[in-house]
Order: structure tokens, then C-alpha cells, then sequence
């Protein structure tokens, strides 16, 4: 089992490049092809602004606008994609061909289309491994992150959040956030090429993060039949944020990736209320792979 082909949506965004040190850290491990998506706002959804009492010399001024702004952007992101792999031992492969014959440890390509982020992203993650996604933006609200919560809800698929700053490692310490619940059951699962591939793998789990499933010493042994050695860490809320009490946990445990089930509970009543997927997507210094 490895990661084969990854997929990175950018967005021109100053979190871009640590995504893509990240993205390229991770396919240099398994030899991997990182596949960088740009995609433009498309200008025809400025239409449907015509039912709004809009004239149609405005809306041909608002679509024209949004056509050189979604130019503009796509020119930097691909500028950006250009100046990351200058210099780099990475080989430019726009199919699994070229990818194959390759030498490389890794393999990057770019493209830039037009349409909705967050269905064309969610569509095209479903054909890769796993997405990494860029961490958003600091002070910006983490609802906001289409391309995360595309591959999150939509795409079948684990989505790695690289954090702020690229990692100096990824993948040598692992801890696995445990409930009992199916979100974390697909996590673990998704990143069992991570463990076997870890020197050191640590179970964190906790009464106040626990729901309705098995508990910590059925993970286990769960991961004992694939001849994973875990051991098990009981964490505690910090200041009653159970968030908090995981990723101090990562942090003792010394991680350098963190994988757990998304929203156990509904994205809505997260959003609302808070949450633990929202405190560790806001809150994380490392590599987060989660599943939903």
C-alpha cells in the first residue's frame, strides 16, 4: 500500500508554498506524483445575475471583470507552482507514463481550469490517494476552506492539511486521535501505510472524546493483525477543549502527523458551537490527515 497519486488544489494563497513543500516531502516518501489544481472562477456565473435587475452592459462588465481577476490569479499561482520546483530534483510528468519511467523519487504537474472549486475539486479527488489542502488562511473563518471540506464530505477520500510552515518531517511519529466512531475507524484505515511506515505509532484517546463504539483497546488490537505495534494515551481536555487535550498529546508524544475521524458530530452544530475537527483545523503545527 502507498500514496500513488496525491492531489494539491491551490489557491495563490501565502499558505501555497508550505502545501507544496509538504505535498512534495510526502512524494518523495512513497514516490509519489503530486498533481497542483488551480481552479478559476468561472465568469459565466456571473449570469445568473441578470434576474437580479441587473442590465446586460453590467453584467458583460462584471463578467469581464471576474475574467481578468481569475486571470490574474491562475498567472500567479502558476508562477508560484514554476518558482517551487526550480532547482528542485523533480521531474515535470503530465501522465502515469512519464511519471513511471521516471527515475525521480517524486513527480509534480499543474493545471488550471475554470469552475466551481469545491465540485470540481471533490470530483477529481475521488481518481487520487489522498488530497493535501493548504491550511487556511490565519484569522480566516475554516468553513470558508471549499477545497478542504469538498475532499472531506464529497471525494471518498483522506485529506492531509498541511500546516503553516512545511514540516522538517512527516510520517516518523504518528498519533491516531481514537472515539469509536466510523470517522476515526476510516482514518486509521487510510493512514495504515503511514503506520507501518512510522518508527513510533501512539493511540490517543479520551472519555470526554469518546462516542458510541469501541474503545482504545479495541483499536489495538485492530492494528496488532497488521503487525502495527501501538501504544495507548490517555489525553484530558485543556480548559474544557478537548482539541486542545489532542494536540497537547500530539505534542508530548513529539508527532509529526496526527490522523482522526472529521466531524462526529454535524459540520453545522461545529460551526455553531465548536468543536474538536474545528479546534485542531484552526489550531494545528502539524500535518493533519483526517477522513470523514
Amino acid at each position: 500500500m502507498a500514496y500513488r497519486r496525491i492531489l494539491l488544489p491551490l489557491t495563490g494563497t501565502s499558505a501555497g508554498e508550505a502545501a507544496l513543500a509538504t505535498a512534495l516531502m510526502i512524494a518523495r516518501i512513497w514516490h509519489s506524483h503530486v498533481h497542483c489544481l488551480h481552479v478559476r472562477v468561472d465568469a459565466r456565473d456571473v449570469a445568473p445575475l441578470a434576474g437580479e435587475g441587473l442590465s446586460g452592459a453590467m453584467i458583460e462588465e462584471m463578467m469581464a471583470a471576474t475574467e481578468r481577476e481569475s486571470g490574474d490569479r491562475a498567472a500567479r499561482v502558476r508562477a508560484l507552482f514554476d518558482r517551487f520546483v526550480d532547482g528542485k530534483d523533480v521531474v515535470i510528468a503530465d501522465n502515469a507514463e512519464t511519471a513511471n519511467k521516471s527515475e525521480a523519487q517524486a513527480t509534480m504537474s499543474f493545471e488550471s481550469v475554470a469552475g466551481r472549486e469545491e465540485d470540481l475539486v471533490a470530483q477529481r479527488s475521488r481518481l487520487y490517494d489522498m488530497a493535501v489542502v493548504p491550511h487556511p488562511e490565519a484569522g480566516e473563518d475554516v468553513s470558508s476552506s471549499d477545497a478542504l471540506h469538498a475532499v472531506l464530505f464529497d471525494s471518498g477520500r483522506p485529506v492531509l492539511i498541511a500546516p503553516r510552515e512545511a514540516p522538517k518531517t512527516i510520517g516518523i511519529r504518528v498519533c491516531c486521535a481514537w472515539n469509536g466512531s466510523a470517522e476515526s475507524a476510516a482514518a486509521i484505515a487510510a493512514a495504515l501505510p503511514w503506520l507501518h511506515h512510522a518508527e513510533a505509532v501512539q493511540v490517543l484517546y479520551s472519555g470526554d472524546y469518546q462516542r458510541r463504539g469501541p474503545a482504545f483497546n479495541g483499536i489495538l488490537a485492530y492494528l496488532r493483525w497488521h503487525n502495527i505495534t501501538a501504544e495507548a494515551r490517555e489525553f484530558k481536555p485543556v480548559t474544557k477543549e478537548v482539541g486542545a487535550g489532542l494536540l497537547g498529546g500530539a505534542r508530548d508524544f513529539g508527532a509529526d502527523l496526527l490522523c482522526m475521524g472529521a466531524y462526529s458530530h454535524s459540520r453545522l452544530r461545529q460551526l455553531i458551537l465548536g468543536g474538536v475537527t474545528r479546534h485542531v483545523l484552526e489550531n494545528a503545527e502539524l500535518p493533519v490527515l483526517m477522513c470523514r
